[in-house]
């Protein structure tokens, strides 16, 4: 029988949507063995985050408040989270794949001398010991693995699991202590920046709109992929390319070494559609593309395809939408 630790993602308060598949995965994991799982929220100001996520069917909303968790200093939260996870007996601790959880979950891994996994998307829990699946090598292979040990830590690709159906009763809430004493100090927060955007965050959006080596400059970018995206209000993605070349940022990749994205619908404008792209974004309900090379990869993986050149296509789309 699982006891299962879901460690839930926010931004300042703001729950991440992909937090309900890693309590997707726990339901089926708890639904396939028996056991129950608790949701754990770290940070400071939680209230909001922790009455988002009291319906997802949690034994108990856990809630580890305290200012000197106010920033997601990777070493303070390893180490609330090994604690607490040792404190509820913990024999899996879970979080959707994420910059941050992989900033974080393996080092609460390395203090308990646990096991991880990252990018599962299937799991079996019938057995003694689950079994759980991961992509490999940009998708091309699925592995199954066992982990050993009596404490295991995974993290799920959030397009792989579905979020649990709200319950009628809210979980309860039950406050984490904190002895700010015990958290380790070898990181020190000095500033964030951020840029505001009125445009979804990619990896919550049902539409993308993502652009590639097609586009010669950031301004292109954002008159073509922008504008198109903004008419659809969609979210904006970019290809590892136009990153490289300086056109846009980092946090806009998609791919195997950006974000993992599953929206309902992604326009590829202008991407060739190399495999460690295809590799972020293969799971898409619909896959549109638009490119002028007709022998392009991008067409093999696309559901709609368009031979032809974005600067001439995207502007006649855009205005067609508009009316």
């Amino acid at each position: 029988m699982q006891h299962i630790l879901v460690i839930a993602e926010h931004d300042n308060g703001q729950l991440k949507l992909a937090s309900f598949a890693a309590a997707g995965f726990a339901q089926q994991v708890c639904a396939a063995g028996g056991g129950s799982f608790d949701i754990l929220l770290l940070g400071s100001g939680l209230a909001a985050a922790a009455e988002a996520v009291r319906r997802a069917g949690a034994a108990t909303v856990l809630t580890a408040d305290h200012p000197e968790l106010a920033h997601p200093l990777a070493d303070r939260y390893a180490q609330v989270i090994a604690d607490t996870a040792k404190a509820r007996s913990a024999t899996l601790v879970v979080g959707a794949t994420s910059t941050f959880s992989k900033d974080v979950l393996p080092r609460a891994a390395a203090l308990l001398d646990a096991g991880m996994l990252s990018d599962v998307v299937g799991v079996d829990a019938a057995g003694s010991e689950p079994t759980f699946r991961r992509v490999m090598f940009a998708g091309n292979v699925i592995a199954t693995v066992q982990l050993d040990g009596a404490l295991k830590f995974v993290a799920v690709r959030s397009s792989a699991f579905a979020a649990p159906a709200p319950t009628a009763a809210p979980s309860p809430i039950e406050a984490v202590a904190v002895d700010a004493a015990r958290l380790p100090r070898f990181a020190t927060f000095i500033s964030r920046e951020t840029k505001a955007s009125a445009r979804p965050d990619a990896t919550e959006a049902r539409i993308i709109v993502s652009g590639g080596r097609a586009l010669k400059n950031s301004e292109d970018f954002e008159r073509l992929v922008g504008g198109l995206a903004d008419t659809l209000g969609a979210a904006v993605g970019s290809s590892r390319a136009l990153v490289d070349s300086g056109i846009t940022a980092n946090s806009l990749q998609i791919g195997q070494t950006g974000k993992i994205v599953a929206p309902d619908l992604y326009l590829a404008i202008g991407i060739s559609g190399a495999i460690q792209h295809v590799a972020g974004m293969k799971d898409t309900k619909v896959i549109a593309a638009i490119n002028k090379d007709a022998e392009a990869p991008i067409f093999e993986v696309a559901d709609y395809g368009l031979v032809a050149d974005v600067y001439e296509a995207v502007p006649e789309l855009i205005q067609k939408l508009k009316k």
